[in-house]
Protein backbone atom coordinates (compact mmCIF):
# COMPACT_ATOMS: atom_id res chain seq x y z
CA UNK A 1 0.00 0.00 0.00
CA UNK A 2 3.10 1.97 -0.70
CA UNK A 3 3.94 4.92 2.13
CA UNK A 4 0.75 4.57 4.33
CA UNK A 5 1.30 6.53 7.48
CA UNK A 6 2.13 3.83 9.97
CA UNK A 7 -0.22 5.14 12.17
CA UNK A 8 -3.03 4.70 9.53
CA UNK A 9 -1.91 1.63 8.02
CA UNK A 10 -3.94 -1.08 10.15
CA UNK A 11 -7.43 0.33 8.84
CA UNK A 12 -6.05 1.25 5.61
CA UNK A 13 -6.03 -2.50 4.57
CA UNK A 14 -9.18 -3.02 5.53
CA UNK A 15 -10.87 0.20 3.80
CA UNK A 16 -12.98 -1.54 0.61
CA UNK A 17 -12.31 -0.07 -3.08
CA UNK A 18 -15.76 1.36 -3.56
CA UNK A 19 -16.78 4.29 -5.34
CA UNK A 20 -20.13 6.46 -4.75
CA UNK A 21 -22.54 5.70 -8.47
CA UNK A 22 -26.30 6.18 -8.94
CA UNK A 23 -26.38 3.05 -7.71
CA UNK A 24 -24.47 3.02 -4.35
CA UNK A 25 -25.51 6.46 -4.11
CA UNK A 26 -29.31 4.69 -3.66
CA UNK A 27 -28.20 2.27 -0.90
CA UNK A 28 -26.47 4.93 0.53
CA UNK A 29 -29.36 7.06 1.34
CA UNK A 30 -31.53 4.07 1.99
CA UNK A 31 -29.60 3.01 5.03
CA UNK A 32 -28.96 6.71 6.58
CA UNK A 33 -32.87 7.23 6.04
CA UNK A 34 -33.61 3.83 7.90
CA UNK A 35 -31.08 4.49 10.78
CA UNK A 36 -32.02 8.23 10.82
CA UNK A 37 -30.92 11.19 12.49
CA UNK A 38 -28.06 9.79 15.39
CA UNK A 39 -29.16 10.71 19.13
CA UNK A 40 -28.27 12.97 20.73
CA UNK A 41 -26.46 12.89 23.92
CA UNK A 42 -28.18 14.43 27.17
CA UNK A 43 -25.84 17.39 27.49
CA UNK A 44 -26.05 19.81 30.29
CA UNK A 45 -23.15 21.60 28.89
CA UNK A 46 -24.37 22.72 25.22
CA UNK A 47 -27.40 23.85 24.12
CA UNK A 48 -28.25 21.99 20.43
CA UNK A 49 -31.40 22.95 18.62
CA UNK A 50 -32.75 23.98 14.95
CA UNK A 51 -32.98 26.79 13.34
CA UNK A 52 -34.72 27.91 9.85
CA UNK A 53 -33.92 30.17 7.20
CA UNK A 54 -35.18 31.26 3.71
CA UNK A 55 -32.15 30.60 0.83
CA UNK A 56 -30.83 33.40 -0.73
CA UNK A 57 -31.78 32.51 -4.11
CA UNK A 58 -35.97 31.04 -4.11
CA UNK A 59 -36.47 31.11 -0.72
CA UNK A 60 -36.36 27.41 0.22
CA UNK A 61 -36.27 27.23 3.87
CA UNK A 62 -32.89 26.04 5.03
CA UNK A 63 -32.52 23.90 8.59
CA UNK A 64 -29.51 25.63 11.00
CA UNK A 65 -28.40 22.77 13.81
CA UNK A 66 -27.27 25.30 16.57
CA UNK A 67 -24.62 24.58 18.98
CA UNK A 68 -23.31 26.97 21.99
CA UNK A 69 -22.19 26.85 25.90
CA UNK A 70 -25.12 26.55 27.79
CA UNK A 71 -23.61 28.96 30.26
CA UNK A 72 -22.29 31.59 27.54
CA UNK A 73 -23.48 35.24 29.19
CA UNK A 74 -21.03 37.16 26.68
CA UNK A 75 -20.42 37.45 23.05
CA UNK A 76 -18.81 34.42 21.24
CA UNK A 77 -17.14 33.73 18.48
CA UNK A 78 -18.88 31.14 15.64
CA UNK A 79 -18.00 28.60 13.13
CA UNK A 80 -20.26 27.64 10.29
CA UNK A 81 -19.68 24.38 9.42
CA UNK A 82 -20.42 22.59 6.25
CA UNK A 83 -20.50 18.63 6.52
CA UNK A 84 -18.93 16.40 3.76
CA UNK A 85 -20.33 13.77 1.28
CA UNK A 86 -19.47 14.76 -2.00
CA UNK A 87 -22.45 17.51 -2.34
CA UNK A 88 -24.33 13.76 -2.62
CA UNK A 89 -24.85 13.13 0.37
CA UNK A 90 -24.61 13.86 4.53
CA UNK A 91 -26.22 16.09 6.86
CA UNK A 92 -24.71 18.01 9.65
CA UNK A 93 -25.51 15.51 12.54
CA UNK A 94 -22.57 13.37 11.15
CA UNK A 95 -20.31 15.57 12.67
CA UNK A 96 -21.75 15.81 16.00
CA UNK A 97 -19.09 14.98 17.86
CA UNK A 98 -16.14 17.08 16.67
CA UNK A 99 -19.31 19.94 16.83
CA UNK A 100 -19.19 19.02 20.33
CA UNK A 101 -15.70 19.02 21.25
CA UNK A 102 -15.34 22.42 19.38
CA UNK A 103 -18.19 24.38 21.17
CA UNK A 104 -16.57 22.66 24.52
CA UNK A 105 -13.01 23.15 23.49
CA UNK A 106 -13.35 26.74 22.59
CA UNK A 107 -16.17 28.56 23.62
CA UNK A 108 -17.96 29.22 20.09
CA UNK A 109 -21.11 28.55 18.55
CA UNK A 110 -21.17 26.47 15.91
CA UNK A 111 -23.91 26.61 12.86
CA UNK A 112 -24.21 23.48 10.49
CA UNK A 113 -26.84 23.71 8.14
CA UNK A 114 -28.45 21.16 5.95
CA UNK A 115 -27.91 22.53 2.37
CA UNK A 116 -29.73 21.07 -0.49
CA UNK A 117 -28.16 17.93 -2.02
CA UNK A 118 -27.26 17.35 -6.07
CA UNK A 119 -27.79 15.62 -8.31
CA UNK A 120 -31.91 16.83 -7.22
CA UNK A 121 -30.40 20.34 -6.16
CA UNK A 122 -27.34 20.94 -8.19
CA UNK A 123 -25.41 24.44 -8.26
CA UNK A 124 -25.75 27.13 -7.26
CA UNK A 125 -28.73 25.53 -4.80
CA UNK A 126 -25.84 24.25 -1.93
CA UNK A 127 -23.33 27.60 -2.13
CA UNK A 128 -26.71 29.70 -2.06
CA UNK A 129 -27.87 27.43 1.54
CA UNK A 130 -24.45 27.68 3.07
CA UNK A 131 -24.66 31.80 2.35
CA UNK A 132 -27.39 31.57 3.56
CA UNK A 133 -26.89 30.21 6.71
CA UNK A 134 -23.57 32.44 6.99
CA UNK A 135 -25.79 35.79 6.66
CA UNK A 136 -28.73 34.10 9.05
CA UNK A 137 -25.59 33.92 11.44
CA UNK A 138 -25.04 37.64 11.09
CA UNK A 139 -28.16 38.68 11.24
CA UNK A 140 -29.39 36.76 14.36
CA UNK A 141 -26.01 37.98 16.26
CA UNK A 142 -27.28 39.51 19.03
CA UNK A 143 -30.37 37.16 19.73
CA UNK A 144 -27.62 34.12 19.82
CA UNK A 145 -25.11 35.93 21.71
CA UNK A 146 -22.14 35.89 18.72
CA UNK A 147 -19.73 38.61 18.05
CA UNK A 148 -20.19 38.77 14.49
CA UNK A 149 -16.52 40.39 13.92
CA UNK A 150 -15.63 36.64 14.92
CA UNK A 151 -17.31 34.52 12.08
CA UNK A 152 -15.13 31.60 10.69
CA UNK A 153 -16.69 29.29 7.79
CA UNK A 154 -15.25 25.53 7.63
CA UNK A 155 -15.92 22.32 6.42
CA UNK A 156 -14.36 18.95 5.32
CA UNK A 157 -14.23 17.46 1.86
CA UNK A 158 -16.55 18.52 -0.15
CA UNK A 159 -17.99 20.52 3.00
CA UNK A 160 -14.50 22.21 2.95
CA UNK A 161 -14.78 23.44 -0.80
CA UNK A 162 -18.36 24.87 -0.29
CA UNK A 163 -16.75 26.77 2.67
CA UNK A 164 -14.13 28.25 -0.07
CA UNK A 165 -17.28 29.09 -1.97
CA UNK A 166 -19.10 30.77 0.74
CA UNK A 167 -16.80 32.67 1.79
CA UNK A 168 -16.09 33.93 -1.67
CA UNK A 169 -19.76 34.94 -2.86
CA UNK A 170 -19.51 36.51 1.23
CA UNK A 171 -16.79 38.25 -0.07
CA UNK A 172 -17.97 39.31 -3.34
CA UNK A 173 -21.34 40.39 -2.02
CA UNK A 174 -19.77 42.27 1.03
CA UNK A 175 -22.44 41.49 2.92
CA UNK A 176 -21.74 38.79 5.61
CA UNK A 177 -18.01 39.07 6.41
CA UNK A 178 -15.45 35.93 7.26
CA UNK A 179 -12.83 36.07 9.66
CA UNK A 180 -11.27 32.51 8.95
CA UNK A 181 -11.34 30.09 6.83
CA UNK A 182 -11.09 26.56 7.89
CA UNK A 183 -10.62 24.08 4.98
CA UNK A 184 -10.13 20.10 5.98
CA UNK A 185 -9.14 18.32 2.78
CA UNK A 186 -11.56 20.44 0.55
CA UNK A 187 -12.75 19.50 -2.19
CA UNK A 188 -12.05 22.69 -4.96
CA UNK A 189 -11.22 21.55 -8.35
CA UNK A 190 -13.54 20.16 -10.83
CA UNK A 191 -10.27 19.93 -12.87
CA UNK A 192 -8.90 16.74 -11.33
CA UNK A 193 -11.59 14.07 -12.65
CA UNK A 194 -9.73 15.06 -16.15
CA UNK A 195 -5.99 15.02 -14.84
CA UNK A 196 -3.88 12.25 -16.52
CA UNK A 197 -0.82 13.10 -15.25
CA UNK A 198 -1.43 11.92 -11.54
CA UNK A 199 -1.34 8.35 -10.15
CA UNK A 200 -4.42 7.48 -7.91
CA UNK A 201 -3.46 4.01 -7.49
CA UNK A 202 -2.60 4.63 -3.51
CA UNK A 203 -6.08 7.09 -3.22
CA UNK A 204 -8.14 5.53 -0.14
CA UNK A 205 -12.10 6.49 0.82
CA UNK A 206 -12.87 9.10 -2.48
CA UNK A 207 -11.57 7.49 -5.52
CA UNK A 208 -11.40 9.07 -8.82
CA UNK A 209 -14.55 7.73 -9.90
CA UNK A 210 -16.81 8.79 -7.05
CA UNK A 211 -14.80 12.44 -7.54
CA UNK A 212 -16.48 12.02 -11.44
CA UNK A 213 -19.42 11.35 -10.14
CA UNK A 214 -20.19 14.00 -7.72
CA UNK A 215 -18.79 16.65 -9.61
CA UNK A 216 -21.05 15.90 -12.77
CA UNK A 217 -24.07 15.90 -9.79
CA UNK A 218 -23.11 18.78 -8.99
CA UNK A 219 -22.75 21.20 -12.37
CA UNK A 220 -25.48 19.03 -13.93
CA UNK A 221 -22.65 18.87 -16.90
CA UNK A 222 -19.33 17.04 -17.38
CA UNK A 223 -16.54 18.37 -15.02
CA UNK A 224 -13.27 20.33 -16.86
CA UNK A 225 -15.07 22.43 -18.90
CA UNK A 226 -14.34 25.85 -19.83
CA UNK A 227 -17.19 27.67 -17.86
CA UNK A 228 -17.46 26.11 -14.21
CA UNK A 229 -18.45 28.96 -11.94
CA UNK A 230 -15.63 29.54 -9.45
CA UNK A 231 -18.86 29.46 -6.77
CA UNK A 232 -19.36 26.13 -7.67
CA UNK A 233 -14.94 24.81 -7.91
CA UNK A 234 -13.47 27.65 -6.24
CA UNK A 235 -10.15 26.68 -7.59
CA UNK A 236 -11.34 27.95 -10.80
CA UNK A 237 -11.33 31.42 -9.16
CA UNK A 238 -8.63 33.42 -10.45
CA UNK A 239 -8.20 36.48 -7.82
CA UNK A 240 -8.08 35.80 -4.39
CA UNK A 241 -6.98 38.95 -2.96
CA UNK A 242 -8.43 39.89 0.24
CA UNK A 243 -9.76 36.74 1.47
CA UNK A 244 -9.90 35.51 4.69
CA UNK A 245 -7.08 33.99 6.45
CA UNK A 246 -6.98 30.23 6.10
CA UNK A 247 -5.78 27.03 7.06
CA UNK A 248 -5.85 24.10 5.01
CA UNK A 249 -4.81 20.19 5.78
CA UNK A 250 -4.92 17.14 3.34
CA UNK A 251 -3.34 14.21 3.35
CA UNK A 252 -0.58 13.00 0.59
CA UNK A 253 -2.81 10.15 -0.16
CA UNK A 254 -5.69 12.40 -1.03
CA UNK A 255 -7.36 12.14 -3.96
CA UNK A 256 -7.26 16.30 -3.33
CA UNK A 257 -3.67 16.36 -2.45
CA UNK A 258 -2.65 18.30 -5.66
CA UNK A 259 -5.51 20.68 -5.67
CA UNK A 260 -5.01 21.81 -2.08
CA UNK A 261 -1.65 22.43 -2.04
CA UNK A 262 -2.02 24.87 -4.74
CA UNK A 263 -5.04 26.70 -3.49
CA UNK A 264 -2.99 27.15 -0.52
CA UNK A 265 0.06 28.61 -1.90
CA UNK A 266 -2.33 31.14 -4.86
CA UNK A 267 -3.92 32.26 -1.31
CA UNK A 268 -0.53 32.89 0.14
CA UNK A 269 0.69 34.74 -3.47
CA UNK A 270 -2.26 36.53 -3.13
CA UNK A 271 -1.66 37.61 0.41
CA UNK A 272 -4.00 35.91 1.93
CA UNK A 273 -2.30 34.32 5.04
CA UNK A 274 -2.60 30.89 4.48
CA UNK A 275 -1.44 27.64 7.01
CA UNK A 276 -0.74 24.35 5.28
CA UNK A 277 -0.95 21.13 6.72
CA UNK A 278 0.09 17.81 4.68
CA UNK A 279 -0.20 15.02 6.49
CA UNK A 280 2.12 12.42 5.05
CA UNK A 281 1.05 8.82 4.33
CA UNK A 282 -2.72 9.99 5.04
CA UNK A 283 -5.53 9.55 2.76
CA UNK A 284 -9.42 11.26 2.52
CA UNK A 285 -11.24 11.35 5.75
CA UNK A 286 -8.23 9.60 7.41
CA UNK A 287 -9.16 11.54 10.83
CA UNK A 288 -12.82 10.03 10.77
CA UNK A 289 -11.53 6.32 10.16
CA UNK A 290 -9.54 6.36 13.55
CA UNK A 291 -9.84 9.03 15.71
CA UNK A 292 -7.36 7.52 18.57
CA UNK A 293 -3.98 7.56 16.30
CA UNK A 294 -1.59 9.81 17.40
CA UNK A 295 -1.27 11.63 13.26
CA UNK A 296 -5.32 12.24 13.90
CA UNK A 297 -4.61 13.67 16.82
CA UNK A 298 -2.22 16.15 16.04
CA UNK A 299 -4.11 16.95 12.83
CA UNK A 300 -7.07 17.35 14.34
CA UNK A 301 -5.35 19.83 17.21
CA UNK A 302 -3.33 21.81 14.04
CA UNK A 303 -6.71 22.91 13.20
CA UNK A 304 -8.44 23.45 16.57
CA UNK A 305 -5.71 25.78 17.27
CA UNK A 306 -5.54 27.66 14.47
CA UNK A 307 -9.33 28.15 14.96
CA UNK A 308 -8.71 29.71 18.22
CA UNK A 309 -5.86 31.68 17.20
CA UNK A 310 -7.99 33.20 14.49
CA UNK A 311 -10.85 33.52 16.77
CA UNK A 312 -9.36 35.12 19.98
CA UNK A 313 -7.42 37.94 17.54
CA UNK A 314 -9.61 38.83 14.57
Amino acid sequence: MGDVHPDLLPLARLIPRVSVTPRTLRAIRWATDRIGVPDLPRLDDVVVEDRWTPASDDGHQVRVRWYRPADADQPIPALLWLHGGGYVMGMPEQDQHLLLSIVRELRVGVAAPDYRLAPEHPHPAPVHDGHAALRWLHAQADGLGVDPSRIAVGGASAGGGLAAAVTLLAHDRADAPVAFQLLVYPMLDDRTVVRTDHDPSDVRVWTPRSNAFAWRSLLGAEPGGPDVDPYAAPARREDLAGLAPAWIGVGTHDLFHDEDVAYARRLADAGVPCQLEVVPGAYHGFDNVSRTAAVVRAFRQSYVDALAAALATC
